[in-house]
């Protein structure tokens, strides 16, 4: 009866531990009115480094008062030139004016704004820009949502103009500079948008210039602004090729002296260019348009440093951290790899020669030297990207030479690891270098993750804030990495208990890893985790031996879908902009604009597919694992007979990671974390497991010596179908081999 009740508790288990991580949100209020007027201000190009009290005092003080933060400023368009900022700014959402490719630095707005009536103005150009980004751009944006959720808007420069247009071009209220006295303007309408210019250009001095410039004319928006007004400056944009962090700054009634920050965000101290609009009708009181919004209302939270000088090397040593990432992770994950498609190729001849044949004839064996420095550069392939997270702790990106010192420290810290792993006194055990690397490689990211994931954002294993896809908790590459780590050491640990107790071990381990990936607090990954789950599932129902029955199917399937039916529908009862994706998919389902969703995923896939060298990591494990590991010779088969609890894990990694990358909008990049981790691991379990194909096993022996892999003692009822290997039977045999007695006095005189 117990037994038959196993499948419903863990089901049951796996259940309440996804659904309870998932579901356990920190309270959010909404937003409230803080202003009767809102006045945007955008100086585009501006970013930390050009402020200081002495080039910029107007703004310094207006940064003491107020809440500070760094700006991404991705449009639908990279780089973000000032016509694409504007229009996402008036958009609230990732917009561009056309699709042609930007060559060079970015001009100034080109635009054609038309004063008919000397008070508001037309821009022709701007029915063209609605109707490309409806019909050409999967994110939906509608260019003069911003304008058309309020009455009046006033705009002051083209750049204002493009933001404050209306769908249809008709801008209320139109200045082409702004006036020695703005206030009347100013209070004309309860929404302003303002251009100060641009800094453009890498020479100080020039830079400089522009921002002074700029900050003169702050000086009068500043004097001039309504009573109970909200004054948002921003660094609407990029000026040249280069993608970067720019300035925000918040000032008025509940924005003094803290960072900014915003749900779609998740973290101190980071905003978005498309959450601007939603802040600006958030704080007057205005209602969102339904679904036209991707971004949230920012607001502003304590801890910042009193010293505001303190304060703002922060987001500028962001800004140089992030601008570094995007270059050095280019070159490290192509050259990871490069090098693990070398080492596929190099493991290929070892494994044919790697099974000792018992008689006189058969292929040589590879050298113990060769087979044991690949088993090290496996070790090592396996742990470059926990490295190269572990490598951002050092300030590397402040040095001249950022890449070369991002190498040395990773080499240092992959060297340290490898001999960590190979010095262990368990790495002479068939599965040790397995267990222990991705144990290791499951650490390092979830510490960091509990430690609020400060190495993964902007970091070469992480994600980039200038991507403006994500800002706290697991990211890609992460969720692959730990996702396959959790799996594996939930196989190795099932592998050493009772084959009855093994689904319980998986479900225990497992269960953390889904609390860790799917916590608000910690991942805030909630498709991440129900992909966990669903590993989590098959693992559990496999890790016994045999195959993925229908029985176990079904209850694998049945704990997934209760996990993200229940997640769903209580995300769908939070406010919208508290949901999540699931909710927000859901949603689109009812109100008829799922279609669009679905594209922007799509979409959102493709382009990870073909323009990530972790889809090449993904097609070559898969190769290798596919064309030689699982042939008869290749050893993986052999592995999973005497081992099912690897099997069941590695299976679960696999649906886990597919699940992952395509829900989660990356295609393979999940999968190749994971496989970057995983094959190399599986490659060398595959030449041990063959190294000892042709050894006789003494079963007294190692009964007698307690040497059994497997801690079931043959009394059970249900013994494994497949029998575990003997290991470290005697000091000085070979991991698996098994003791041979000695011979008896004079038995080999008698036998020559």
């Amino acid at each position: 009866m117990l037994r038959r009740l196993v499948p419903v508790l863990l089901t049951a288990a796996v259940v309440v531990s996804a659904v309870a991580a998932l579901v356990v949100r920190p309270a959010v209020g909404a937003p409230q009115r803080t202003a009767d007027y809102v006045v945007l201000a955008g100086v585009a190009g501006l970013r930390w480094e050009d402020v200081n009290p002495e080039t910029t005092p107007n703004l310094w003080r207006m940064a003491e008062r107020g809440s500070i933060g760094s700006l991404s400023v991705r449009s639908g368009r990279t780089p973000t030139c000032p016509v694409d900022g504007w229009l996402t700014l008036g958009a609230g959402n990732y917009a561009a004016w056309d699709g042609e490719p930007v060559t060079g630095d970015c001009g100034p707005p080109q635009v054609t704004v038309e004063q008919p009536d000397g008070i508001g103005a037309n821009l022709p150009g701007q029915q063209t820009a609605v109707r490309y980004n409806k019909e050409r751009q999967p994110w939906g944006a509608i260019p003069g949502a911003l304008a058309e959720s309020v009455r009046c808007t006033v705009a002051v420069g083209p750049g204002a103009a493009i933001a404050a247009a209306r769908p249809f071009g008709r801008v209320d209220r139109y200045a082409p500079s702004l006036p020695a006295d703005p206030a009347e303007l100013l209070a004309s309408c309860v929404l302003s948008v303002i251009d100060l210019g641009a800094v453009t250009g890498d020479d100080p001095v020039v830079r400089a210039a522009a921002a002074r410039h700029a900050d003169t004319a702050l000086a009068r928006v500043l004097a001039a602004r309504p009573p109970s007004s909200l004054v948002i400056l921003a660094g609407i944009s990029d000026t040249d090729q280069t993608s970067r962090l720019h300035v925000a700054v918040a000032d008025g009634p509940g924005w003094s002296e803290g960072w900014l920050t915003s749900s779609g965000t998740g973290r101190d101290g980071y905003v978005q260019l498309i959450d601007l609009a939603p802040t600006a009708l958030a704080a007057v009181g205005r209602p969102m348009p339904d679904r036209l919004f991707l971004g949230q209302a920012a607001t502003s939270v304590p801890g910042r440093p009193a010293d505001l000088a303190t304060a703002i090397a922060q987001p500028a040593d962001a800004d140089r951290e992030a601008g570094a990432q995007r270059h050095v992770a280019s070159w490290f994950f192509a050259l990871l790899a490069g090098f693990q498609c070398l080492l596929a190729i190099a493991v290929l001849p070892l494994l044919r020669r790697a099974r000792r044949h018992a008689g006189p004839t058969g292929p040589a064996p590879a050298s113990r030297r060769v087979v044991a420095v690949v088993e090290v550069l496996l070790i090592a392939a396996a742990l470059a990207i926990p490295a190269a997270l572990v490598a951002d702790v050092v300030p590397w990106w402040r040095a001249d030479q950022g890449g070369f010192y991002f190498a040395l420290v990773t080499l240092t810290v992959l060297a340290i690891a490898t001999a960590g792993v190979r010095l262990a006194r368990i790495y002479r055990r068939t599965l040790g270098p397995m267990g222990s690397v991705a144990g290791l490689a499951a650490l390092v990211v979830g510490v960091d993750v509990v430690t609020g994931a400060s190495l993964q954002l902007n970091g070469v294993a992480g994600y980039s804030a200038l991507e403006g896809g994500r800002y706290a908790g697991l990211g890609t590459v992460g969720l692959g990495v730990f996702v396959a780590g959790t799996l594996l050491v939930a196989g190795c640990l099932a592998q050493q208990v009772r084959r009855s107790w093994r689904p319980a071990v998986v479900v225990l381990v497992g269960g953390i890893g889904v609390i860790v990936t799917g916590s608000p607090y910690l991942g805030a990954d909630s498709v991440g985790a129900v992909a966990l789950t669903a590993g989590v599932c098959v693992a559990a129902a496999m890790s016994t031996g045999g195959w993925l029955t229908l029985g176990r199917l079904a209850w694998a399937t049945i704990a997934g879908l209760a996990v993200t039916v229940g997640f769903a529908v209580l995300d769908m009862r939070r406010p919208t902009g508290q949901q999540g994706s699931l909710g927000r998919f859901l949603g689109a389902i009812a109100d008829g604009t799922s279609g669009l969703t679905v594209h922007r995923s799509g979409s959102a896939n493709l382009d990870a597919l073909v323009g990530s060298p972790l889809t090449v990591l993904a097609i070559v494990g898969a190769a290798l694992v596919w064309f030689a590991l699982l042939r008869p010779w290749g050893g993986l088969k052999r592995l999973f007979g005497i081992y099912p609890a690897i099997r069941a894990g590695m299976a679960g990694l696999t649906v886990a990671a597919l699940i992952g990358g395509v829900l989660g909008g990356s295609a393979l990049d999940v999968a190749g974390a994971a496989a970057a981790l995983t094959v190399p691991l599986a490659a060398l379990a595959a030449l041990r497991v063959l190294d000892h194909a042709a050894d006789r096993t003494q079963p007294a022996a190692a009964l007698d010596a307690g040497l059994l892999a497997d801690t079931e003692s043959p009394a059970e009822p249900e013994p494994d179908p497949e029998p575990d290997p003997v290991v470290d039977a005697e000091p000085g045999v070979e991991p698996g081999q098994s003791a041979k007695p000695k011979p008896k006095p004079g038995e080999a005189a008698a036998r020559r």
